[in-house]
């Protein structure tokens, strides 16, 4: 059949084309294109989407929506709108579309009350009833920051107390000392030792007794001076450190074979002993060195405290034998150490000593003295005479400090 040949279905006027490419150029009216791939909505999209809806309603309505409507469409938008203003990556993403309405400017909260009320343009806070009127009432002074919070500083005398910590540490080596419970605040005196939060304090001072009003009551409290190993002191209330060492499961030091009725009566400030020790130590060093003694202080008897000498750094890793004894009643420990130090200082024994764990040791209360001296030196401190003296080392006497004069 030839091409003009009639098909039956009326005149021939149209001709197909042969191949693809003739049939997408002979659609003129584009209906073989493909559809265009839709765009991914990302969340910053849904974001912009979500805060148009808020502006729309702003130029529709002439106000923000409002969160605590009960119209639900609108309450939808103020919570939407409410969300944005609390999170700063949406404001300063949405910020280039809030040029009509500034919808996402957070105005600064004023600084005072006077701020506040001059700002209440509708009068909202109004005070008709005088609830805001405090010019009848007492004004009240605020506590100064050393009253209100104890805050741990710098020891600037620190050296005068880091003895006594290495010494209580080699009490708890070798079981001179151990630890127990926190009893309450009745332990907490003068010259104990405590352990809060890993670390040992010494109660150092005891302030004088102060009644302040607390919550409507009157309670009495003193102010401590309390000395941490780590080389800091605070001057917290008395009530507090022991707050803490119950709260935070702290230790109190006490000496070993103590009953309860004696680690409660007050620490370090009851009766006890000063004791004068000499070294039985076979060092030729210490051996041949005339006139050397330890002076010490004790709360329970000197025998039960030097058990374990030879162990002991505190004691010249020797044993040692008691030269005198003197019982005391009231002791200030503190006053008493560096009342002793004091005196001694330019004997005091510079020796090193090694411990069962193989660490150094400074022992601190071994002096070269002799024994009447040290009778007189004990007898001048426990009458309080003994600020009136200095020990000359040459002459191995003591020297009334009138006599330098």
């Amino acid at each position: 059949m030839s091409d003009a040949e009639p098909t039956g279905f009326g005149p021939v006027d149209f001709v197909f084309p042969t191949n693809i490419d003739a049939i997408l150029d002979s659609d003129v009216d584009g209906l073989l294109d493909a559809p265009e791939k839709a765009k991914k909505v990302t969340s910053a999209d849904r974001l912009e989407r979500a805060f148009l809806e808020i502006v729309e309603f702003r130029r529709s309505q002439g106000r923000v929506p409002d969160s605590q409507t009960r119209t639900i469409a609108e309450r939808k938008l103020g919570a939407r709108l409410d969300g944005i203003l609390a999170n700063d990556v949406k404001i300063a993403a949405l910020n280039p579309l809030d040029i009509e309405f500034g919808l996402l400017e957070v105005p600064e909260p004023p600084a005072t009350l006077d701020d506040l009320l001059e700002a209440d343009d509708l009068d909202l806070l109004g005070d008709e009833s005088g609830l805001l009127d405090v010019s009848d009432l007492p004004t009240r002074k605020p506590p100064s920051e050393i009253d209100s919070v104890a805050k741990r500083k710098k020891a600037q005398d620190f050296d005068k107390f880091e003895h006594l910590f290495k010494a209580k540490h080699a009490e708890l080596t070798d079981g001179a000392a151990q630890m127990a419970p926190f009893k309450g605040l009745r332990t907490v005196t003068e010259g104990r030792f405590f352990v809060l939060n890993g670390i040992m304090l010494f109660v150092a001072e005891v302030g004088e007794t102060r009644e302040m009003v607390v919550g409507g009551k009157t309670e009495q409290k003193q102010r401590l001076r309390v000395i941490f190993e780590n080389g800091t002191e605070s001057a917290m209330y008395r009530q507090s450190l022991s707050i803490r060492l119950f709260e935070q499961d702290g230790q109190a030091i006490v000496q070993t074979g103590l009953n309860d009725d004696e680690v409660l009566d007050g620490g370090d400030l009851a009766s006890g002993y000063i004791y004068v020790l000499r070294s039985r130590s076979e060092d030729p060093q210490i051996s041949e060195m005339e006139h050397l003694h330890k002076i010490g202080f004790s709360r329970g008897p000197v025998e039960n405290r030097i058990k374990n000498a030879d162990k002991s750094p505190t004691y010249l890793m020797a044993p040692v034998e008691v030269v005198a004894s003197y019982q005391t009643f009231n002791l200030n420990v503190v006053k008493f150490e560096n009342l002793l130090h004091r005196v001694f200082a330019a004997v005091r024994l510079n020796l090193t000593q090694i411990d069962r764990k193989g660490r150094d040791y400074d022992p601190s209360e071994w002096f070269v003295a002799p024994r009447t001296v040290i009778d007189q030196v004990v007898e001048l401190i426990v009458s309080g005479e003994i600020v009136n003296y200095d020990y000359d080392a040459q002459t191995q006497r003591l020297r009334s400090r009138a006599e330098e004069k």
